[in-house]
């Protein structure tokens, strides 16, 4: 049998799958009565790092040029699948794995060449490969996976199309959910209402020192916790890139995405971190876009990402974490998700961790909340308490936490305020969530500044820290996972918290 060969990598209509998914818009931002509208501020909620302005009539363009994969392949590289042999074409890369998988998803072979710079062929009819439906091509990190049909075609991975905020002083907040992976001649309107805030017109944030919550002595980082003995044995968990998961929580499958890195051996105790997606996404996009599994996979560290729900009327799939963006309990289902977890593998439960990026940073500031008997520490990124959530915030101890901000957040505004989009998410700012956790924390003095540059209480109960990282002129992004995780893993739920 003949396959087609593959469309080039920058071709019109070519996409990568979730770690760089290519995609493009332009058109024009306008008033109601359909009047060029300048200086709009545009942004993705579920990609980092995308953002632009629309010009004096009102036009504006977005690109992921997929720059990232450029630098490994060449600009016309292709495969073509014929008589059992893969032939991957226009190459170039130090390190190059192909994986050829069955219908399941099971790896049937794997092949990996180094320094490969032209051709590189597979031929399956040597090997015991058989019923080969899927390739999944590695090239310096950036991969991707494609079906083999009656064409080879680019599987898409992970997050679905972007999805746009434009806002603008005096106007009310629009959004704009891309239908294609091109888009031209997008018309948004936008309506007059109550000015978003600006910097200018801010509160100031308040003293730097917080009032400890309750009487209790703060206490060094290096307070003593004592180890719980874990039992392995029977723990049938194996390596897995992306194993789909799901449980039932109040009657309604919820999935989940668990990641098992092949550092895991399964005869130790090894730590879990779940991660949170934004607003319009899901887990497996978060999987492509954290920062986080390239610094945990080496340690052996199980990595989970929770797919939310969205309700009517609402922006996607997000979190319940107040009023916006679901109906579910987010809370309940990240337990159950643990617990399922913790039956399979070998998990250290003194040592589970959550982080996210953008609604799914408001997801890991949310569980500090009503899961510190769970987690250990939080890093969210991108997003700050809110006041519902901030006011009904239950803690059954100190936990520590980071959080990463951009001072120019088009979406999650680092000086805080309304959200802009009538959802009643009025956000605490980063400096008043940076507050807020000194004082729930019961921090003593004054922040300081650390290795990292980061401002930071050190002197919490119970050991905790609270820590700020902000990013000057940085915009809506994905948390560092360099500075973040040596952070969480520092940190130990007591032993009386362990169910």
């Amino acid at each position: 049998m003949t396959m087609s060969k593959l469309m080039a990598f920058t071709g019109t209509v070519a996409m990568l799958s979730s770690l760089t998914f290519a995609w493009s818009i332009s058109g024009t931002v306008q008033t109601n009565t359909g009047a060029p509208l300048a200086g709009v501020k545009i942004s993705t909620m579920n990609y980092a790092g995308f953002e632009a302005t629309s010009g004096a009539d009102g036009a504006f363009a977005i690109t992921n040029d997929i720059s990232g994969l450029h630098s490994v392949m060449a600009a016309k590289a292709s495969i073509s699948f014929s008589n059992n042999i893969i032939t991957i074409s226009g190459i170039k890369a130090q390190t190059i794995t192909v994986s050829v998988m069955d219908v399941l998803g099971k790896v049937a072979f794997s092949k990996t060449q180094h320094y490969v710079n032209g051709t590189m062929t597979i031929d399956l009819n040597k090997t015991t490969a058989k019923g080969a439906r899927f390739i999944r091509i590695n090239a310096d990190g950036n991969r991707n996976t494609y079906q083999l049909g009656k064409t080879v075609t680019l599987m898409k991975e992970g997050d679905l199309l972007p999805f746009f905020q434009f806002s603008k002083d005096g106007y009310k907040n629009a959004t704009y959910q891309a239908k294609a992976e091109i888009e031209t001649g997008v018309i948004v309107k936008m309506e007059k209402g109550s000015p978003t805030p600006t910097s200018s017109s801010a509160t100031k944030p308040e003293s730097s020192s917080a009032k400890p919550e309750s009487s209790a002595t703060a206490e060094s980082s290096s307070a003593v916790v004592q180890p719980i003995v874990v039992d392995c044995s029977g723990k049938t968990a194996k390596p897995v890139d992306k194993q789909q998961m799901s449980v039932t929580v109040d009657g309604k499958k919820r999935t989940f995405l668990m990641h098992i890195p092949n550092a895991y051996k399964g005869d130790k105790p090894v730590p879990l971190v779940v991660d949170y997606h934004p607003i319009g996404g899901s887990g497996s996009g978060q999987f492509g876009s954290t920062t986080y599994k390239s610094q945990t996979d080496p340690e052996g560290v199980i990595s989970l990402y929770p797919d939310g729900t969205s309700k009517p009327g609402g922006m996607g799939n997000g979190w319940n974490v107040g009023p916006c963006c679901s109906n579910d309990d987010d809370v309940k289902f990240s337990r159950a998700m643990i617990d399922a977890v913790k039956e399979i593998a070998c998990i250290d439960p003194q040592r589970i961790y959550a982080t996210g990026f953008s609604m799914g940073g408001g997801m890991s500031n949310h569980v500090a909340c009503y899961m510190s008997d769970v987690y250990a520490a939080v890093a969210p990124a991108a997003m700050d308490l809110n006041k519902t959530n901030s006011a009904g915030c239950k803690m059954e101890r100190p936990v520590s936490v980071i959080n990463f901000r951009g001072t120019n957040d088009p979406v999650c505004k680092y000086q805080g305020g309304d959200s802009g989009f009538n959802d009643g998410l009025n956000f605490l700012g980063a400096e008043g969530t940076f507050r807020f956790w000194a004082e729930k924390n019961g921090c003593e003095g004054s922040p300081t500044k650390n290795s990292d540059g980061c401002d930071e209480y050190s002197k919490c109960k119970d050991g905790t820290k609270v820590v700020l990282c902000t990013k000057q002129g940085g915009g809506h992004d994905q948390g560092n996972g360099k500075v973040g995780w040596p952070f969480l893993k520092q940190f130990t739920l007591p032993a009386s918290f362990v169910k």
